[in-house]
């Protein structure tokens, strides 16, 4: 099963996709004219604009779903791969993803705002609404959102839910050793998967709104209470923080794990970490309530920062500081070995003995904690994508006492990602990622070539910032951007007319006069 699961992750991890996810990224940095620098103000400023309807969640609320996927177990047990496997330099190229990624975000959660629907009384939307109305393409469409219901369903959550059974089990030991027909399993990760299904059972029952309400305070709390810790250990070791960032820059571009490694693993574990430009932020962007389709593609945007530029830094730094990692060579052969052989790179035993050099005691038990938390709300943004796109199927065919079925299986998949090995699950985790990548962003390119609608959405946006507008308004028909069917409605529904800003915000050019 392994080697099988590597055969294909070869092949969908292909130097091509690591070239297209900075190739895209470093697309749209230039054709939005830097939009995550030159918007960062804007983006702050509408995290906490806006609120929540009857139809769907506040700006803030859409960001906290969207986080609770994005700050996961990549930004703790996949720093580390990242730095087992890539070296330090690999953390250079999960910033260059950050910020490249950044723009990526915008353009897609922008045009899952363009293109979302209502739907049994709430926003839906997504790559796959915006590839079919976007780019006409239906059977595109239908083949992203059975890709993403496999990965968000099936895939994804055990990685999550292994790296939470491999922190508890590291922290209070394995417990019994139980024997089974399907193998050997520890009474620690199994007590672990049981009491995560439990949990999640609860919530993913409740819907989108019980989601977002939980999201909106875990997602905060666990962020913040991380990055306290993991600045008090950067704060213990100040004086060498200079010399950290030597070491990641000048790995960067003479690694020692060769360059492959350091801008394949960054990238790879930048993508997964932060999700830019795989196409699931954009389910979340597009059930928030806004009033411009460009106000969430810069929320979304933001997120990306928050994921890898803060939390992923301060999982790196740790590690680095402490020098809590092992760097894997060929042939099994170590370029660095700070710490035992059999400590596994894909697992979060090297942040866990990261705090644990700084604080005795309380590293273990903290990461395993947060790695719950982190974990968890990654799951159940998993969940709600997966629930997106089997509500998009429902469109064309409805097949009764799916979304059941779906519930069940991402349980399952949750129980046993918890007792399985970490190099299954992680190998699993990357064919989702890798496969959901490789559709979306060459979706995004065709769109960006056919119409350029979330371009035009955001020169629209700045023209009327321009101009002072007291409430924005998005004119689809205006714009020349088809398909916006939830806009035009919306346009008729309140009697809105664009304002005249006295240029075309299609094209930003002046009016014509004549």
């Amino acid at each position: 099963m392994q080697s099988l699961v590597d055969f294909i992750n070869g092949i969908i991890w292909s130097p091509a996709l690591i070239y297209l996810c900075l190739g895209a990224g470093l697309f749209y940095s230039i054709t939005t004219r830097f939009m995550q620098v030159r918007h960062f103000g804007e983006m702050i400023r509408l995290l906490f604009a806006g609120q929540s309807s009857d139809k769907g969640i506040s700006s803030f609320q859409a960001l906290a779903v969207s986080l609770s996927g994005r700050v996961g177990t990549g930004n703790i047990a996949g720093v580390a791969a990242a730095i087992g496997f890539g070296g330090p330099g690999a953390v250079f190229w999960m910033w260059v993803v950050a910020f490249l990624g950044a723009s990526t975000a915008y353009y897609e959660s922008t045009l899952a705002q363009i293109y979302k629907e209502e739907d049994e009384g709430q926003f839906r939307g997504g790559p796959a609404y915006y590839i079919e109305k976007a780019m006409g393409q239906k059977w595109y469409a239908w083949i992203f959102a059975i890709s993403t219901i496999v990965a968000c369903g099936l895939l994804l959550p055990g990685v999550q839910s292994n790296s939470i059974g491999n922190a508890v089990e590291a922290a209070f030991g394995s417990g019994d050793v139980i024997e089974t027909t399907l193998g050997t399993f520890s009474s620690a990760k199994i007590i672990t998967g049981a009491i995560v299904c439990v949990v999640l059972a609860f919530i993913i029952f409740g819907g989108v709104k019980r989601i977002a309400h939980f999201t909106q305070i875990v997602v905060p709390f666990m962020a913040l209470g991380y990055i306290v810790i993991a600045f008090v250990v950067i704060l213990l070791n100040i004086d060498m923080v200079p010399s950290v960032f030597a070491t990641i820059v000048g790995d960067a571009f003479t690694p020692m794990a060769g360059v492959g490694a350091a801008i394949g693993w960054g990238v790879k574990r930048g993508v997964y970490s932060n999700e830019a430009g795989q196409g699931t932020g954009p389910h979340a962007a597009a059930a928030a309530q806004v009033d411009h389709p460009a106000q969430q593609g810069m929320v979304q945007a933001f997120s990306i920062y928050i994921d890898t530029l803060l939390v992923c830094s301060a999982t790196a730094f740790m590690i680095i500081i402490t020098g809590a990692f092992n760097v894997h060579g060929a042939e099994g052969a170590f370029l660095v070995q700070n710490l035992p052989s059999d400590i596994a790179a894909n697992s979060p035993v090297f942040t866990q003995m990261a705090i644990e050099t700084a604080m005795p005691g309380l590293g273990k038990p903290f990461v395993a904690i947060a790695l719950f938390f982190f974990s968890f709300t990654t799951i159940l943004a998993y969940y709600y994508i997966a629930e997106t796109n089997v509500a998009y199927i429902h469109r064309t065919i409805h097949v009764p006492g799916l979304m059941f079925v779906l519930k069940l299986f991402l349980l399952a998949s949750v129980f046993y990602g918890a007792v399985k090995t970490a190099d299954l699950a992680w190998a699993l985790g990357d064919v989702g990622v890798g496969l959901m990548a490789w559709l979306n962003i060459i979706g995004i390119l065709i769109i960006f070539f056919m119409a350029k609608p979330a371009l035009k959405a955001l020169r629209d946006y700045e023209l009327q910032k321009k101009a002072g507008v007291k409430e924005y308004v998005f004119d689809p028909v205006k714009l020349g951007i088809k398909g916006a069917d939830y806009w035009e409605e919306r346009m008729k529904r309140k009697g809105q007319k664009a304002p005249d800003l006295g240029e075309d915000s299609s094209t930003g050019t002046a009016k014509s006069t004549l």
